[in-house]
């Protein structure tokens, strides 16, 4: 693990996987997820020479949190951590809540930002003509209510979701998440996520669910690649079409027959297309 600081003097923890002397891609994770995600097949990054690159968002795993911190805010995070790595310019690629904090990076850092990818995206919770919660499950429902109220309702709402009882996921979603692999990969990710307590997810409702980003998705320029599974209830599909209705240089793959756990599924090719 490498410890960055940035200029506001707040510590990022970054991890890395794969080729040392790979094409650099940094990953934006999920939430509530850490550094320690990732795609489970590990030999994909060395098979693609890829050196992978990932952190904790403030406030998750060990790094410093940022209350208020803004969806944009991430470009600035993942800039200092390229400075800090000696990167000049780098691939970016996000799942589920990262994605829209991928699209940040490239909205903001084009003169760093080869490529960009975004799977299983988020919307802005402002987008215009979007019934942003149309097919979303209870649980995603529930923090969108909660993050419009503010940050205080998103720590109670987090607080009370270890006990509440909520409908099981959709069977497609439990299909992915009981592979060994997937499972082995994702505990250990998510404890080390809220190790230091809720900070970290609490700012990521409220960045995600309640507020704008801070970037027009129609001021990149960047070459991008989305992804959505069409039975995604988690995210639902409506958002990565209205994602790819405004980037302009931007292709949609829409798979009918996956869920939000598709992701995984979906990353080789992606990961391929963003080391070109």
């Amino acid at each position: 693990m490498h410890e960055v600081i940035t200029g506001d003097g707040r510590t990022l923890a970054v991890e890395e996987w794969g080729s040392p002397s790979g094409v650099p891609v940094v990953y934006l994770h999920g939430s509530p997820m850490s550094r320690l995600a990732r795609h489970p097949d590990e030999r994909l990054f060395h098979d693609l020479g890829i050196r992978l690159i990932t952190y904790d968002r403030p406030g998750f795993g060990r790094s410093s949190p940022a209350p208020g911190r803004r969806v944009v805010d991430a470009a600035d995070d993942v800039t200092a951590v390229a400075d800090a790595l000696g990167l000049e310019r780098f691939a970016v690629f996000g799942v589920s809540g990262g994605g829209p904090h991928a699209l940040a990076c490239a909205a903001r850092r084009p003169d760093r930002v080869t490529r960009a990818g975004a799977l299983a995206s988020l919307a802005p919770r402002d987008a215009e003509g979007l019934d942003w919660t149309a097919g979303m499950n209870e649980g995603n429902r529930r923090s969108a209510a909660a993050a419009v109220t503010g940050r205080d309702a998103v720590r109670d709402h987090l607080a009370q979701v270890g006990t509440a009882k909520l409908p099981p996921l959709p069977e497609v979603e439990q299909a992915v998440l009981s592979r060994p692999e997937v499972s082995a990969m994702l505990g250990p990710a998510f404890a080390e996520a809220v190790r230091p307590g809720l900070d970290g997810w609490v700012d990521d409702v409220v960045a995600l669910f309640g507020t704008p980003w801070g970037f027009d998705p129609a001021d990149i320029e960047t070459p991008t690649r989305l992804w959505h599974g069409g039975l995604d209830t988690l995210v639902p599909p409506a958002h990565g079409d209205w994602l790819a209705a405004r980037i302009p240089a931007t292709t949609l793959t829409r798979q009918p027959d996956a869920g939000h756990g598709g992701h995984f599924d979906a990353t080789p090719a992606l990961l391929a297309w963003l080391v070109g």
